[in-house]
């Protein structure tokens, strides 16, 4: 069964050169798996790949302090190995918070050219 969005996705196709329908046709939506290797694209793939390399370290640091806490036994090692690792893993969060921000605003702007091209090509459409 068809729905409103199919068919206004076909109309706006049939409004379209080759070129602009094809350019539409890579903004659909996409996976969660698509989402996360378009973080490694663009101007600031770089940085993704550095927080990636850091956020695995904070998370190594984590498992390294929770093998400590569970090792010692006196009560002011606990407290210390049991802060480290909950620091570690809120800075393996945060970053990893960041990546799914990014995520989203990709998402977000390719919905913005989406709505850039439909209403392009209604304009046209009335102008003729």
């Amino acid at each position: 069964m068809k729905t409103n969005t199919e068919d206004i996705d076909k109309l706006i196709k049939e409004t379209l050169t080759q070129e602009e329908a094809k350019f539409y046709d890579d903004l659909e939506e996409q996976n969660l798996l698509q989402m996360v290797f378009g973080l490694f694209s663009g101007k600031n793939s770089w940085i993704v790949i550095v927080m990636s390399i850091v956020q695995v370290i904070f998370f190594g640091l984590f498992i390294y302090c929770a093998i400590q806490f569970f090792n010692v036994e006196a009560t002011n090692d606990l407290i210390k190995w049991g802060i480290f690792g909950t620091i570690c893993l809120m800075a393996s969060s945060m970053l990893k918070l960041f990546s799914w921000m990014q995520m989203d605003k990709k998402a977000i702007i390719r919905e913005i050219k989406r709505l850039e091209l439909q209403v392009s090509s209604l304009s046209g459409k009335i102008s003729e």
